[in-house]
């Protein structure tokens, strides 16, 4: 890496040395996925990153300087920090000093704009910047909301003027091309960044990596708030996804099924019950996953809809399953207009449901396939949270047979009283002493925590550990050791279960 920083030396524009710097410090970014996400991330930054600030601080080379400087600006906070005091060092040492580096990171926010989509699938920001009025250049960060409102691309550009009329000239096919304040700008994209940083393995565009650390930096520069005196005249501020979202209350969200299913879209729905049920996972996607916007419909959410969320998330009976694409086609019908879709734009999205369609039946995975009975599930699954079942049927494997007397299969694992039944039952093997009751509470306390999936972690660590071929009561042991170890904060204990197992680490 430092022999590539030879290159900063033959540079003389700072926004040219920021963005090599960029793709320097994006080699490992995009190295960094997994289960363990950011905390994944803020390790491998720790090891590769701020090692190769110490590494270029040893050498004292007008290469490793350079390099270091523009750390110093693109870096995250630690290794900005020991950059600069590294690079102090180093002009104090006499080390030669590009003439770019006086001006890298001294950049200036000027407008900022929202180029937003027909269907507000996506928000273009667009930010530009100049180094003291020289240099203008653009950021350009695309949003996505049908990926949790995550950033997922961004380039620049020094063409500020000619990119500039291409937006406004195409907001009018439908897209909005609007200016907002540089802090609206901010929170958007501050938002957006931590979106893909918390992601496990986001789905970022090939080139992101390479300007994430360019994107982190300009984010800083602009400011959180209006400059005392700024001017609060002029156009009221864009509407995007984050400023348009709300809490919807259950109430609300009941009164918008029931004005649904009592018009005249949805008045061939012959089987009223699932319709009601399929209806009310689809408010409470739009409320809970894009943004409070349950009346939003367009092709690709959904698409992420009915192929994505609702085979991870969802657990639909039978007859909800045959139900969901024609309850999906009445929702875009009646909520398309609504939300001020053209007549073009409803009947595209109509094509991406019908398109779904062809493969939902396929991609929603039936529980009744995974070999358990319906009761059994429903018992697991109270919440239709599909992606708890690996976790709740591994910390509740005994549903039937009876103990001491006690039919298991009238015991519920979702009633907090019968748990400690449940897992005395799951310890009683012939000639083996009987659990102490201690013993049987740390076992509670843990199928608790796996039951909520609280920390994330603690599944995670399950996983790796049943990789590895440890049989399942010796993971539930190393679980709740760890836990104890790690103290009463739950921060602790969501790193300490990051480790397992140690040996991972090398």
């Amino acid at each position: 890496m430092l022999r590539a920083a030879r290159e900063l030396l033959a540079v003389r524009s700072p926004l040219d040395a920021e963005l090599m710097v960029s793709e320097l410090l994006g080699t490992w970014w995009g190295q960094q996925g997994g289960r363990r996400g950011a905390r994944r991330r803020a390790d491998i930054e720790e090891l590769v990153g701020e090692g190769l600030v110490r590494y270029a601080a040893q050498q004292g080379s007008p290469a490793a300087l350079a390099l270091l400087s523009g750390v110093a600006c693109l870096g995250t906070p630690r290794q900005a920090a020991q950059a600069e005091q590294a690079a102090l060092a180093l002009i104090d040492r006499g080390v030669a000093r590009t003439a770019w580096a006086e001006h890298v990171g001294a950049v200036e926010a000027a407008e900022c704009y929202v180029n937003s989509d027909v269907y507000g699938d996506r928000d273009e920001v667009v930010c530009v910047f100049s180094y003291a009025g020289q240099e203008e250049h653009a950021l350009v960060v695309v949003v996505d909301y049908n990926a949790g409102g995550m950033a997922r691309d961004g380039w620049v550009t020094s063409q500020v003027a000619k990119l500039l009329d291409y937006c406004r000239d195409s907001s009018g096919t439908g897209s909005t091309f609007t200016q907002i304040d540089p802090p609206q700008a901010r929170r958007i994209l501050a938002a957006g960044m931590t979106a893909t940083e918390e992601a496990a393995d986001p789905p970022v565009s090939a080139s992101f990596p390479s300007y994430h650390a360019f994107i982190r930096a300009r984010v800083r520069t602009l400011p959180p708030t209006l400059r005392v005196g700024a001017s609060t005249e002029g156009p009221p501020p864009a509407v995007t996804a984050l400023s348009r979202r709300q809490h919807w209350r259950k109430d609300r969200r009941a009164m918008l099924v029931a004005a649904f299913l009592a018009s005249d879209e949805a008045e061939d729905l012959s089987d009223r019950e699932s319709a009601s049920r399929c209806a009310d996972h689809i408010v409470d996607y739009g409320c809970d996953r894009d943004f409070g916007r349950p009346l939003r419909v367009s092709p690709a959410k959904a698409e992420t809809f009915l192929l994505d969320w609702l085979p991870r998330k969802v657990v639909l009976s039978r007859a909800e399953q045959d139900a969901m694409p024609h309850v999906m086609l009445a929702w875009v019908r009646w909520a398309g207009p609504k939300s001020g879709l053209s007549e073009g734009s409803v009947v595209a999205t109509l094509d991406s449901v019908f398109e779904a369609m062809r493969t939902f039946a396929t991609a929603y995975r039936d529980p009744e396939s995974f070999g358990l009975e319906p009761d059994m599930v429903g018992k697991l699954l109270p919440d239709g949270d599909l992606e708890a079942l690996a976790r709740r049927v591994f910390a509740f494997p005994l549903l039937r047979g009876s103990y001491l007397g006690t039919d298991l299969a009238t015991l519920n694992p979702a009633t907090l009283a019968d748990r400690p039944t449940l897992l005395a039952a799951d310890h009683d093997e012939p000639g083996a002493p009987r659990a102490s009751s201690e013993h049987i509470k740390q076992h509670v306390e843990l199928a608790d925590r796996l039951w909520r999936g609280d920390p994330p972690e603690l599944w995670d660590a399950a996983q790796r550990l049943l990789d590895l071929g440890e049989n399942r009561h010796d993971v539930q042991h190393a679980l709740i050791e760890t836990i104890a170890e790690a103290g009463p904060h739950e921060r602790d204990i969501a790193a300490a279960l990051a480790d397992l197992p140690p040996e991972e680490r090398g």
